[in-house]
């Protein structure tokens, strides 16, 4: 499978060695966390050619302290991003920074700083599917699957939450299509398939699953036609082992199909549903690179 990845080269700009995916219009958006200057690079998503770079690093007004997640509303084509510094969402309109990298944003909403979405998917302004973040004592924190009004605020956790499992760690996916919500456990070998209003539908146990061990397991899904496709490792945590170096490929009630070994340590990756393929950013000898699917690679 390792043959098969295509490497990306971004030499217009040098990217950190922290850094997420998200795809909007046109666009691929890697957010850069070791950035000093800006945080946000733009290359076209059909050919990866650079763009723009915007939204300044800083502690001024228009400028992001702590970068958090990345939100996209296609049907606006609006960026949302975290500010967990200010402890604020912020809206960016694509067309604004794409013109003007330093452009002021709106606020968008106030974050919570004691029960606030991580990670999300926008569905639209009263519905976004949630990574839920939950302070415990002075620096620990759970987590939790959860809807998020983002025009309120209001956070509900999903109905289902696996009565074995104390402390949380997550990933999820989401398919409107065909109603579910999948819970990806970093921390344990389980994954979670539930219906949209976070009834179980199945728990899809790996070998080990309730092990204490420091290994990371499950990463990042994504669920293309009627396969969920999510990243795992089953390194330990405190080496290098701790990347996903594969994927695994599931039907929707959870029946395993197959393994793709990709071979390159995989720090994140997003699904082009345009091109049906898959963008990686690994931490690897090569930093970017991109994977075509068809039927047959993952049936």
């Amino acid at each position: 499978m390792k043959e098969k990845i295509q490497e990306i080269v971004t030499e217009e700009v040098m990217i950190g060695s922290i850094s997420r995916l998200q795809l909007m219009d046109d666009y691929l958006i890697v957010q850069d966390y070791k950035s000093d200057d800006l945080l946000i690079h733009l290359f076209n998503r059909n050919n990866f050619e650079y763009v723009a770079s915007a939204i300044p690093k800083g502690q001024g007004p228009g400028e992001i302290t702590v970068m958090g997640h990345i939100g996209v509303n296609e049907k606006r084509r609006e960026i949302y991003m975290s500010d967990h510094g200010k402890l604020k969402l912020f809206s960016y309109p694509l067309d604004s920074i794409l013109n003007d990298p330093y452009y002021m944003p709106e606020v968008k909403k106030e974050i919570n700083n004691t029960q606030f979405p991580s990670d999300y998917i926008f569905v639209n302004d009263v519905l976004s599917f949630a990574r839920i973040i939950k302070p415990t004592g002075n620096t620990g924190h759970n987590e939790a699957a959860g809807k998020w009004n983002m025009q309120t605020g209001e956070i509900k956790e999903m109905n289902y939450s696996h009565p074995d499992v104390g402390k949380k760690r997550i990933s999820i996916a989401v398919s409107m299509e065909h109603g579910i919500v999948v819970e990806c456990y970093t921390n344990r070998n389980l994954m979670t398939i539930m219906d949209m209003e976070g009834n179980l539908k199945y728990n899809i146990y790996g070998s080990n699953w309730n092990s204490r061990d420091p290994l990371r397991h499950y990463g990042n899904a994504f669920i293309r036609g009627d396969k969920i496709i999510v990243s795992y490792s089953g390194g330990n945590w405190n080496t290098e082992e701790y990347y996903p170096d594969k994927l695994l490929v599931f039907n929707l009630d959870g029946g395993y199909i197959k393994t793709l070994d990709i071979r390159y340590r995989i720090s994140d990756f997003c699904y082009d549903q345009q091109n049906d393929r898959l963008i990686f950013f690994f931490e690897d000898m090569i930093q970017f690179g991109y994977l075509d699917l068809d039927d047959n690679l993952i049936n």
